[in-house]
């Protein structure tokens, strides 16, 4: 039996996907099972024990073994079994029909159901709109469709050797001490700019951390994110704010460097799956986007919103230009709801009055 799991596009997709993955293992113990994934999203299953080989897919790339040709050639000389279509793209369903796969399951969006031999249909509501759903149960869906068992919904994820030695390496290089616990901050967010948060924010809570919580502060981020992460260390002008900016950057050292954190604050971001797949406590900012959508169940995880007429909308840009759902979430009440999961929290400095109330979501329903 052979499988292939057309793995999601996106850094958080892809996590949330891990317990799909570790179900069609459970189902499928003596099964070879290979993924078919972006290289950019790749390494984010560095470590893990549930597939037998990865086969990197990209048009755009310059080795033409990724190349779709290549990857459909690749796939029939294997001989597929079932193909597990994560994506919701023509695209995938169309190269596992070319490459001979016998069973192909995915939901029927796109105009691709004729290419599926296991259609399956997503929830829709009003006026024919979907109905926002966790990910992680969208994913687990297909695998309970081919009697996999489910065990639980948590999503998880493994560091290497190499991705703790970078961490070693980074750290030490930024004067972080190990004895004392530490938060990461991250800024990033490939969705589109409407998902940020304002610099001066996040070094506001980033020195009230420092003083009232007594831990230090590492910002983390990936390439385009280093001159915002270089902006929060210059604001806070506090020698326990760090940053990864000026470090060589991977997503197995932001990996390690959560999973040795005691708590993550971060917009909502492929990052922001790494905390729960750690077990690490998470404040996660939510302005544009639906909550619904992302949740993975994750009892420490905490989501924190200003409520605004015109959200979420959804857009990578706000499409009023006043960016009020990002702008005006307070970060005097984004660090009262990181007390809620910092053990030992010492705030001894009186809180000051909120600017703007925030509204704060479990990720359990």
């Amino acid at each position: 039996m052979n499988i292939a799991v057309f793995c999601p596009n996106l850094i958080g997709d892809t996590v949330m996907a891990t317990p799909t993955f570790r179900a069609l293992r459970a189902g499928y113990p003596e099964a070879r099972m290979f993924a078919v994934v972006k290289p950019g999203v790749s390494s984010v299953l560095d470590g893990n024990p549930w597939f037998d080989e990865r086969i990197i897919l990209d048009h755009r790339s310059k080795n033409a073994t990724h190349h779709p040709r290549a990857v459909i050639a690749r796939l029939r000389e294997i001989g597929i079994d079932i193909a597990v279509l994560l994506p919701n793209s023509f695209r995938s369903a169309l190269i596992a029909w070319q490459a001979g796969s016998k069973r192909r399951v995915g939901y029927a969006r796109g105009g691709r159901s004729i290419l599926l031999t296991d259609r399956l249909t997503p929830q829709r509501g009003r006026w024919g709109r979907f109905v926002p759903t966790p990910i992680v149960d969208y994913y687990l869906a297909l695998a309970k469709h081919l009697n996999c068992p489910v065990d639980n919904v948590r999503t998880e994820l493994q560091t290497t050797p190499a991705d703790e030695a970078a961490a070693d390496l980074a750290l030490a290089n930024v004067g972080l001490r190990s004895d004392r616990p530490f938060v990461c901050l991250n800024t990033g967010g490939a969705f589109g700019p409407a998902k940020s948060w304002p610099v001066d924010h996040f070094a506001t809570l980033a020195n009230r951390l420092v003083h009232e919580s007594n831990v230090d502060v590492l910002v983390i981020c990936g390439p385009s994110e280093r001159e915002p992460a270089r902006a929060i260390v210059q604001l806070a002008d506090n020698p326990r704010v760090l940053s990864l900016a000026d470090q060589t950057l991977s997503l197995g050292l932001s990996k390690a460097c959560v999973k040795r954190s005691a708590l993550l604050v971060t917009t909502d971001s492929g990052p922001r799956h790494f905390a729960p797949a750690f077990n690490v406590p998470a404040v996660t900012l939510f302005g544009p986007t639906h909550i619904a959508w992302t949740r993975t169940h994750h009892p420490l995880s905490l989501h924190v919103l200003h409520p605004v007429d015109c959200g979420p909308c959804q857009k990578p840009v706000c499409p009023e230009g006043h960016h009020a759902c990002m702008r005006d979430l307070d970060p005097h009440g984004v660090y009262d709801v990181t007390t809620r999961l910092l053990p030992a929290v010492r705030s001894a400095i009186p809180r000051p009055h909120l600017k703007f109330p925030v509204q704060v979501v479990s990720d359990v329903e």
